[in-house]
């Protein structure tokens, strides 16, 4: 969020902010729909940790040179306090053939998220991956819910960007595809017919991305700290390992379940009680999260990010969403917490073995 030094509303000002940026910062920002947001990029890594490590680096930068035009910056799902008649769309191409195109849709309180990619170079290999997360969806939607509060309010929902972004054509789960050929037979005639220019306009919750070989995991609320993104950053990438090492497994779960976990997830955050693809009955979403990343570890430990791994269990204690109400039951009103958020933005990143989820 870019965000006026003052109020800490919105700055409509990304076209502007971005001119302002050197040359090595540039290259890893861009605009995005609405003019008070930017997406910050990494490089590619090989590893957890040099991703993490840039992407603090690139927070602190652009803290600092922000501060000369009078702006700051924060992170989470939605802006607690900004409203629909206050959002302007970016002067970019693609957001302005979008805003046509979407027309009442794209003016909405502005959604951010985190989007992880994770190589996998043979495509039948990235369909397959992506069939799987769809089936970790709801746990990542929970883990990550950072996105309470909106216009103002407590939405009752712990993300609330989750289902503000579904207004949005294209976006949610997608179905599952036996193979990359018959992936490229359901979305061909969507850009063939020349209605969609690229796949990147499919706006699912995971998508493959076949122009960077990647399957681009989407759905998980931005966060306020760089602490917060490692260890999901570390999931998704065993997640994938853990489906690429292990055999082919056929959906245990229907669609209509996996879309139900999937809105129960974005209500009720780590509290939410999710249909177990086993029993068949309701379980507590942490019960599901503690072993989906038992059966991580040993994924996590060939790729080198175990330490980043283990830290996941205390974005299960709590999250974001559970933080945000936690400081508005204090006694703190929403400036109050969009001033904390700012002040998150590019604190320091501590060791991963003593990351508290407290801070």
């Amino acid at each position: 969020m870019l965000l006026e030094g003052g109020d800490l509303s919105f700055a409509q000002r990304s076209d502007e902010v971005i001119e302002a940026l050197p040359p090595e910062l540039t290259e890893h920002v861009s605009q995005e729909t609405h003019a008070g947001v930017l997406e910050l990029r990494t490089g590619v890594h090989v590893d957890v940790t040099g991703a993490v490590a840039e992407l603090a680096r690139l927070r602190r930068q652009l803290c600092v040179e922000l501060g000369s035009l009078g702006v700051r910056t924060a992170c989470a799902g939605m802006h607690p306090l900004a409203s629909a008649r206050e959002t302007r769309i970016s002067a970019a191409a693609r957001y302005r053939m979008i805003a046509e195109a979407m027309r009442c849709l794209a003016v909405r309180e502005p959604t951010m998220a985190l989007h992880v990619h994770v190589a996998v170079p043979d495509p039948d290999d990235a369909t397959r991956v992506l069939c799987r997360m769809r089936e970790t969806v709801p746990l990542l939607v929970a883990l990550s819910a950072n996105s309470p509060f909106s216009q103002g309010r407590d939405t009752g929902f712990a993300s609330a960007r989750t289902v503000t972004f579904d207004g949005f054509p294209r976006t949610g789960l997608p179905r599952a595809f036996a193979c990359y050929r018959e992936y490229l037979e359901a979305i061909d005639p969507l850009i063939a017919s020349g209605l969609l220019p690229d796949p990147t306009y499919l706006w699912w919750d995971v998508r493959l991305q076949p122009a960077l070989g990647t399957v681009e995991v989407r759905v998980m609320d931005a966060q306020s700290t760089v602490a917060e993104i490692r260890p999901l950053v570390a999931l998704v990438q065993s997640l994938a390992r853990l489906e690429l090492t292990g055999h082919p497994e056929e959906s245990r779960l229907s669609a209509e379940v996996l879309a139900e976990n999937r809105f129960l997830a974005a209500r009720d955050g780590l509290g939410a009680h999710l249909i177990d693809p086993t029993t068949r009955g309701p379980a507590p979403i942490r019960r599901l999260l503690r072993k989906l990343v038992e059966d991580c570890r040993p994924h996590a430990a060939a790729l080198g990010c175990s330490a980043e791994l283990q830290s996941v269990d205390r974005l299960i204690a709590v999250n974001g969403a559970i933080r945000q109400r936690a400081w508005v039951s204090g006694g703190q009103d929403l400036g109050e917490v969009l001033s904390r958020l700012a002040r998150q933005f590019a604190a320091p990143l501590p060791p991963v073995d003593v990351m508290s989820a407290a801070a």
